[in-house]
């Protein structure tokens, strides 16, 4: 039987992680300290535990903020990565190549959960290029970031 494979990276290219087995615990965590390391409402993350992690390009630099876990970050553009306690380390669910494939199944810390959160599906809703005629420098927009897949160098061509 194949494993499956899960492989992700962060923003710039310069973290690539490559996950085989299954990923089970897929969540999402409302406390404060994931609020503030992720910069959003909550946290997607998912474990890594009963699967096999590697680093396949670059290293995750630390910021303890906790006695008890270390947030793990690319250094290069900030992307989130990393949740690491003494039960193993969850990956930010939103820097998978395929996020949709590890949906999450609970949510944690939600003694901290925003208030408005459970009504965002009621907002009017937009694709990007609907809102062109506001922000005009979207009909040209080139992309830097890394495509959502492996690569055999990063950066590639001429980009700032």
């Amino acid at each position: 039987m194949t494993l499956p494979i899960h492989t992700g990276g962060c923003q710039c290219g310069a973290v690539r992680f490559r996950v085989s087995g299954d990923l089970k615990d897929s969540s999402i965590c409302h406390c404060r300290m994931c609020q503030k390391a992720f910069g959003a409402f909550y946290a997607p993350l998912v474990s890594t535990r009963d699967a096999e992690l590697q680093w396949t390009r670059g290293s995750v630099k630390h910021f303890r903020s906790s006695n008890h876990v270390l947030r793990g970050f690319c250094e290069n553009c900030g992307t989130p990565l990393t949740y690491e306690a003494a039960d193993g380390i969850a990956i930010a669910t939103g820097a998978f190549d395929d996020p949709s494939a590890v949906p999450p199944i609970i949510q944690f810390g939600v003694e901290r959960k925003l208030p408005f959160v459970n009504h965002l599906h009621e907002l009017p809703v937009r694709q990007t290029m609907d809102d062109v005629e506001a922000a005009p420098f979207l009909a040209d927009i080139v992309s830097y970031q890394h495509p959502d897949h492996d690569t055999e160098a990063w950066p590639q061509g001429d980009k700032p």
